[in-house]
């Protein structure tokens, strides 16, 4: 419902939403591809991702109430990406809000994973923090479009010109503003666009006002010369910068309006930001307050005007498989009632529930029982669903995080036809695996463990059903059984990930479990290569088994990466060829054996690179007793190389006022931590630090009681770095057991 109202030949336009009218998704359930869009909202913990997800669900109708969408609400983040869908001006808004805390981290990836494109929330305040970093990076990885949304311009200290600076410096990202404040601080009222030279401003009298009701006028009627010079100065900028990024905007420019840049219509700079949005070449800036309901609006136009429709993100396998349906599972949760819900996103074709579609991953074919839409924080089911869309599917048991979905084996062996086609040249051994399945999640390596028991023995069984239903949810959680002491371990992201898993085992399996101390997940490596030979010559009955190995170590850690180099293994090219499958398979099951427990205190091995040099086997010799000789022989060749242990390191920020900044300096230092620059923000300083993982466990505690808890801190994986022999040896002697 849209009033105006005349006064002194200037237009007011009060935009006024039914409260009332709640909408539902059975509406319109299949739209239009191209008005389609799958966002994610990523950013630093406590930027305000959350709330902005609850405003656009608020103010598009979907909940009739602010606040309650968010999960775990207790504990201040947002722990798994909660997928919601809602429309907006005639578009489908397919929108999964993400945790900004560092144990999460994959919670994001495998969002990012199926996004087409981000909105990246910030606080106006603060700029880039470091898990905004981790983030981009991750959209950059998968070429996901991003737009700028500088929340908490209500907060004292918030600044527009520091932000766009920080985003410059920092993420080395092109930002181009559409949007000025109106103030700031506790005197923001209101945005000035400047795609279309309007002035927006939110009259909020009281707290209870939601925002819904806002005033738009043209900019050209204000009163304000100054915030007009602004405005101006703003706009001369953004055509510039168009301009300079989208030659079709920039030949416009100067071929139609040479004369007056002023007098290009808002609908042609606004087409020429979505092609520089789409071409990642810039990202659109917007600001507001979720909090505070200002901006919320013109930040949902702006999702629907510049991120991109599925249609519009180019991936093959939408082109191989033409109408067939191809989906890729990128996130299992389990329901008490329902079972496993597995989250899809459809890149082609149509899902329809109680059909048969085959697992590629498991190469096993399951039958969907039910399809249903996450609608804010309900789901509603719905017949079928085409593609572009998240879903929900029921019945599908043995699905896991990055499985790929398609029809039949029929239309999987029709889409490699369609690949190899197109792709003629291609080598065809393992290339239609590879054409086949989508790319999956990466799971990284935990970096924190500990044992975990169930009250009584006879509980165990259902402690071990808890973990394989949790696994299936969460990728990043690693469970094994410590085969000398007989432990079940738990191995995951950080404090916060396994205090949150061992909440979610008494609340949701109703076990009380009893957690052992933290441990850090080490590594070894090693420091010089070497070769080695060896001989197994068993008699086992009436059969000899005899066979002789050669192989070569090297380190190949790379010191400048944050995350582990992997092992490797490599043949000399004669022995390579001389070698059958079953062979060359029970050669690698030997050295990967040897990767798994290191010889100087048993960590797992990273870093190396194996070389087989020479294979010679009596025949009538078992591939087990293969396996066995490239295992003792490997364990040799590390052992000669010399041993190194390796610990996580994190890159650690905290913001802190100047009068507690000699505490937190002098107990980073007993940390045996590593500043690495102080800065200046606003009244506060910013430490820049490293600091080993295993120092770092209680440091929230630590941090709010020296600070009377007015300091603020992240941390997330830096570097594996080698231990100094001091600490190695320290660490032998405290050694609880051996992380295999």
């Amino acid at each position: 419902m849209i009033s105006q109202c005349f006064c002194n030949t200037t237009l007011y336009v009060f935009i006024i939403y039914p409260i009332d009218d709640v909408k539902s998704p059975r509406a319109v359930v299949n739209p239009d591809i191209s008005k389609i869009r799958n966002i994610g909202i990523m950013a630093h913990i406590d930027a305000g991702k959350t709330t902005t997800t609850e405003r656009m669900l608020y103010y598009s109708g979907y909940t009739r109430a602010l606040g309650g969408v968010g999960m775990s609400r207790e504990r201040g983040i947002t722990i798994q990406s909660a997928a919601v869908t809602f429309d907006w001006k005639k578009h489908r808004i397919n929108l999964i809000d993400t945790p900004g805390h560092v144990d999460f981290t994959l919670e994001v990836e495998r969002a990012l994973r199926v996004l087409d494109g981000a909105v990246a929330v910030f606080d106006a305040s603060a700029g880039v923090e470091a898990q905004t970093l981790t983030v981009w990076r991750q959209a950059e990885k998968h070429h996901v479009p991003c737009i700028c949304f500088l929340n908490k311009m209500d907060k004292p200290g918030a600044s527009l010109h520091f932000s766009i600076e920080s985003i410059k410096k920092k993420l080395k990202a092109n930002p181009v503003l559409l949007q000025i404040p109106i103030g700031s601080g506790k005197s923001f009222t209101g945005l000035i666009d400047l795609i279309t030279n309007q002035q927006m401003t939110w009259r909020v009298k009281s707290r209870a006002e939601d925002g819904r009701v806002f005033e738009t006028k043209s900019l050209s009627q204000s009163d304000d010369p100054e915030l007009l010079q602004d405005a101006m100065e703003a706009r001369a900028a953004l055509i510039e910068q168009v301009a300079d990024l989208d030659d079709e905007f920039a030949e416009l420019l100067l071929g139609v309006y040479g004369e007056n840049f002023d007098a290009v219509p808002p609908a042609k700079l606004q087409e020429a930001v979505r092609r520089v949005t789409l071409a990642r070449k810039g990202v659109p800036v917007l600001c507001g307050s979720s909090l505070r309901n200002k901006g919320v609006q013109p930040l949902l136009d702006a999702i629907t005007a510049y991120l991109p429709a599925p249609n519009e993100r180019h991936h093959d396998l939408v082109r191989w498989y033409q109408d067939d349906l191809c989906a890729l599972a990128f996130k299992v949760v389990h329901d008490k009632q329902r079972g496993p819900l597995v989250f899809v996103r459809i890149y082609s074709g149509t899902m329809k529930p109680q059909s048969a579609v085959l697992n590629i991953n498991r190469n096993n074919t399951e039958r969907m029982s039910r399809l249903l839409l996450p609608f804010a924080d309900q789901h509603v089911e719905i017949p079928s669903l085409t593609a572009g869309n998240i879903a929900l599917c029921v019945g599908l048991k043995q699905t896991v995080t990055g499985d790929t979905i398609v029809s039949s084996k029929a239309s999987a062996v029709a889409a490699v036809r369609r690949a190899q086609n197109e792709k003629e040249g291609e080598r065809k051994r393992g290339g239609e695996q590879a054409s086949l399945v989508l790319a999956g999640v990466e799971v990284p390596e935990p970096v924190f463990f500990c044992s975990i028991e169930p009250p009584t023995m006879s509980r165990q069984a259902e402690l071990e059903n808890a973990l394989t239903c949790l696994q299936r949810e969460d990728p990043s959680l690693k469970v094994r059984v410590d085969s000398d002491s007989g432990q079940t371990i738990l191995c995951g992201m950080g404090e916060l990930h396994i205090e949150i898993l061992h909440d979610r085992i008494r609340r949701e399996y109703g076990i009380e479990t009893h957690l052992g101390p933290l441990q850090v997940a080490y590594r070894e490596t090693i420091l010089q290569s070497m070769a080695t030979t060896d001989t197994l010559d068993r008699t086992v009955g009436e059969r000899r088994h005899m066979v002789t190995v050669s192989v070569a170590v090297c380190p190949i850690m790379d010191s400048s990466s944050s995350s582990l180099t992997s092992c490797e293994i490599t043949y000399d090219e004669e022995v390579e060829e001389q070698l059958s499958p079953d062979v060359r398979d029970a050669v690698e099951n030997g050295v990967n054996s040897s990767y798994l427990q290191g010889p100087l205190l048993g960590y797992p091995v990273q870093g190396v690179s194996t070389m087989i040099q020479s294979v010679s086997m009596e025949p009538g010799t078992s591939l087990a007793m293969l396996s066995a000789c490239v295992s003792r022989c490997m364990l040799k060749a590390l052992r000669q190389a010399g041993g190194q242990v390796l610990e996580p390191v994190m890159s650690l920020e905290v913001t802190v006022g100047e009068e507690h900044l000699s505490s937190v300096l002098g107990d980073l230092a007993q940390r045996r931590g590593a500043i690495r620059d102080i800065q200046s923000r606003h009244d506060s300083k910013v430490l820049l630090a490293t600091a080993p993982l295993a120092e770092m466990m209680g440091y929230s505690t630590a941090l709010r009681t020296l600070t009377s808890g007015n300091a603020t801190f992240s941390l997330q994986l830096d570097i594996y770095e080698a231990m100094n022999p001091q600490h190695q040896n320290a660490l032998r002697r405290n050694q609880v057991f051996l992380y295999a």
